[in-house]
């Protein structure tokens, strides 16, 4: 195997130290919080929704894969996630037929109740789509957490809870929300007496 160049390195290098230092930024009890609702509301038997764009849309169906499977094996009770990234069907469909700015509003719409979890994901937290969810989510009395980084954005000001991930760098962030959604597993493993995976 080729040696790494040094200017290589120093790439690799760089992004581990911005992560390192990112994870000790982070605000654990804003995490915690974040975690608990998580917690409550599975204990509800209500839903937990999640959406995101592009790589948040791929950590949203990360996110209800890992609770759904790994939360009911382990504990054979069931969590109730939804990822509103999963269908490209009928996020195509409300693009095409009503605007991309809706797509997922309006599959909040015929789902949502009040006791309801919602996990907005967007790095910069200023997604119209996003922000338009979030906004019907909390006018139909669900709960919100948001996962962003850079400023927060302007979901910042309307989650209950904001899992904010605080540095300018998209690829970070988004590993970070990753994690985030990991520590829930385990940390709700861990309350619930359940076996870890």
């Amino acid at each position: 195997m080729a040696n790494a160049s040094a200017a290589d390195l120093s790439q690799v290098t760089e992004y581990f130290s911005a992560l390192k230092d990112t994870i000790d930024r982070c605000d654990l009890e804003e995490w915690q919080a974040a975690i608990d609702l998580i917690d409550q509301t599975w204990k509800a038997d209500a839903q937990t929704i999640v959406f995101g764009n592009g790589g948040s849309a791929l950590a949203a169906q990360h996110a209800v894969t890992d609770w759904n499977k790994s939360l009911y094996l382990a504990s054979g009770r069931r969590f109730r996630g939804i990822s509103l990234a999963d269908n490209m069907g009928i996020v195509s469909a409300y693009a095409n037929d009503v605007c991309y700015e809706d797509v997922f509003l309006e599959q909040l719409r015929p789902i949502v109740c009040e006791g309801d979890l919602v996990v907005a994901i967007s790095g910069s937290g200023n997604s119209e789509n996003v922000v338009r969810a979030v906004k019907f989510a909390k006018d139909q009395g669900a709960k919100v957490i948001c996962l962003t980084g850079f400023d927060g954005g302007k979901i910042h000001e309307l989650a209950d809870i904001n899992v904010h991930i605080p540095i300018h760098d998209m690829q970070v962030a988004e590993d970070m929300h990753v994690v985030f959604i990991h520590n829930v597993i385990k940390n709700l493993m861990h309350r619930n007496l359940c076996k870890s995976l």
